[in-house]
This record gives C-alpha cells, structure tokens and sequence, in this order.
C-alpha cells in the first residue's frame, strides 16, 4: 500500500490516539480491515472483527497482523477516539487526488441527519453537510454541523477546501446566503442558489418579476421515472430592477423559476410545485433546468443509497466521534463500488459480491490504487 493516490496512505499521516505500548495492531491495518470489511458489507464494529478472522489469510498479502485481527472493542476504540478533522482532512485529500471536476459539473451541497446517532432522547443528532459531484459520481467532502440550522456556517467551510473552478454549485434554501454566494465565486464557480422564503421581500420580489418581466430564455422537459411522469418548465430572467440588494449578491445575473408538474401513473394523481433560485449563471434556460435537476442525484445516489444500501440512518453508534468517523469508511467505500462498477447491480450487490469474490474485491480496490501488487 505505497500508491500516492490510495486513502490508506493518505490516512497515514492521522495522529494515532493511543499509548505506544498499547497498540498491538498498526492503525493503517485497523482502518484498511475496516474499509474492506465496509465495502464487502460490515455494518458495525462486530461484523468487521467477524469478517476479518475470515479473510485474514487474504489480508495478510497486504498487511502485517503479527497479533492476529483486532478484536470487536479495539476498531470500535480506536475509530471513535481518532480526531475527525484529521481523518476528514485526510478524505479530502484523496478525493481531490482522484476527482478531475469537468467545465460545468455539478456540485450538490446538501446536508443529511444520522437518526440513529443520538440515544439521549434529546434529539441531537449527528448532521453532516456533504459535497457531491454529479457527473463523477463522487463524495468530495463533508463537514459535521450540531444541526440543519448550522448548515449556514459549515458550507462556506466546506466550499473553501474545495476544487471547484469552472463548477456549478447547487444548494437548497437553507444555503441561500450572501456570504455563500460570495464564497462560490472567490472560488472560482457559479451558484444556483434555491431561493429561501424567509428572505425579506425577496420572494415576492422575483416571483413578481415572472409575472411582470418577459423572460430572456426557457426551458421545458419532460421524463418519466419510478413510476412518475414530470414536466419541468424553466423561465430565466436577467433584467434584475425589481430585486432588493441585487449588487450585494456578488455575482447574480439572473432569477430562476421552476415549475413541476408531476404525475403518478398508477393513481393519476398530480403534484404541482413552483420554486425560485437566484444564479450568477447568465440566460441558458436549458442548462439551469437541467443542473437544477441534477441537484437532486445527491439525495438519490449519495443520501439514499448510504441509507439502503449501507444502513447509515440506522446507524446507532455514538460513543465518542464513532458516528462521524465510521460514515468515511461508509462514503469512501462508496465512492468505490460506484467508480468501479463492471456490471448493472446495485450497490448491495456490488457489496456482497465483494464479499465473496475476493478477486472482484481486490479489482475494486486497484481500481483507486488503495492497493497495488
């Protein structure tokens, strides 16, 4: 494991918390037995034990486990004590290593609760805020926030330690905020912000600018998916007069409406939707609808498949940073079964087929060089 682009290497440079004449096993070895047992379908500390006592013959082509596989109590030790900043650190630096963001990719900011991380009835959960770029189909960072409230403070983090020049930032209302908007262009991108409505006057200022303002550019399409047909129109305005405060939203060129129509096949039943964004891109209606609705892969191909496929909502560990730290072998496993694909299977089954195929699982693995024999 010496490849400069494999996360285990990156990894290495994380502070290990424990006394040195405590520590039977390498920490590089508890977090690749981790990875590999999270990729082959491990979902929580017993299950990495169980499956590294039955693939240790395997593991020991690429670790030295002179004291055999680290009990059940020493993963779950270890990764709750390590310091998420470091680790999170850690797991930027090998997506940035990786990711080659294409001219006008998007990039989804989009924040998600861990429900089963909280066992004090208090209701604090942990929440993290998550990068995802669609057209690589990759989780580029995250940043832990106390609640979907303190989203507000942690995305301009997040975009800071971001390669994003040349992108285009989607963010729900919550991240509809001038410094935000202010902190994608420093960056070298574009935004399309969803228009907040709490935003004094402003949403009755750009929804009146539809009904007054003829728009520069429109767009409608039409797709049919998961047993639902939706027609989606996009005007776009540029003549900004009617917006309060438009010179203080650095970089806004234009105003957005999108109105869904969408239709359930088997009742026939019909849901109409209409939502406003404020964008520094300029009047290209046909590319604002469809980033808009590329926004939306990060909670299908990142939230709900963590969801499904890896059990992160179900998810009960709270020991210390445990909850945190154990969702990047989750998202770095991820990240993998979804760039190293050779067949139609969903992500479960990408995982239990790493499970019993430790060929297809080594495949996977060389695929981004976390090993190389």
């Amino acid at each position: 494991m010496t490849n400069p682009n494999s996360p285990i290497d990156f990894f290495s440079s994380i502070s290990d918390p424990r006394v040195e004449r405590t520590q039977k096993h390498s920490l590089d070895s508890i977090l690749f037995i981790s990875l590999c047992a999270v990729i082959c379908g491990a979902e929580g500390w017993n299950e990495i034990e169980d499956y590294g006592n039955a693939k240790i013959d395997w593991l020991e082509k690429f670790l030295h486990l002179p004291n055999g596989i680290p009990s059940h109590d020493t993963f779950n030790r270890v990764i709750s004590m390590l310091d998420p900043k470091e680790l999170n650190g850690s797991f930027v630096a090998w997506t940035k290593s990786i990711a080659e963001l294409t001219d006008g990719e998007v990039v989804a900011i989009d924040g998600k609760c861990m429900r089963g991380s909280s066992d004090d009835g208090s209701g604090t959960y942990t929440h993290l805020v998550s990068a995802w770029a669609s057209a690589n189909n990759l989780l580029l960072a995250q940043e832990k926030v106390a609640g979907k409230s303190n989203e507000i403070t942690a995305i301009p983090r997040l975009l800071r330690i971001l390669e994003l020049k040349n992108c285009i930032v989607t963010i729900d209302a919550m991240g509809c905020q001038k410094e935000i908007a202010r902190t994608i262009i420093e960056r070298g991108a574009d935004y399309i912000l969803a228009l907040k409505g709490d935003q004094p006057e402003m949403p009755d200022r750009v929804s009146g600018s539809f009904t007054y303002i003829r728009p520069s550019s429109d767009h409608t399409m039409e797709g049919k998916a998961h047993g639902r047909e939706e027609t989606r129109t996009c005007p776009v305005i540029t003549d900004l007069d009617n917006i309060i405060d438009k010179d203080r939203w650095v970089g806004l060129k234009s105003i957005v409406r999108i109105e869904s129509r969408i239709r359930d096949v088997m009742s026939g039943q019909i849901h109409k939707e209409t939502r406003y964004y404020l964008s520094s891109l300029e009047a290209d209606a046909r590319y604002i609808n469809h980033s808009i609705r590329t926004h939306w892969s990060v909670e299908d191909q990142l939230h709900r498949t963590l969801d499904v496929a890896f059990g992160d909502d179900a998810s009960r560990k709270q020991k210390d940073n445990a909850a945190q730290n154990f969702s990047l072998p989750n998202r770095i496993g991820l990240n993998i079964i979804k760039n190293a694909k050779v067949s139609s299977m969903g992500v479960k089954g990408h995982r239990k087929k790493a499970g019993w195929d430790n060929d297809y699982l080594l495949y996977a693995l060389k695929s981004f060089d976390v090993v190389k024999i």
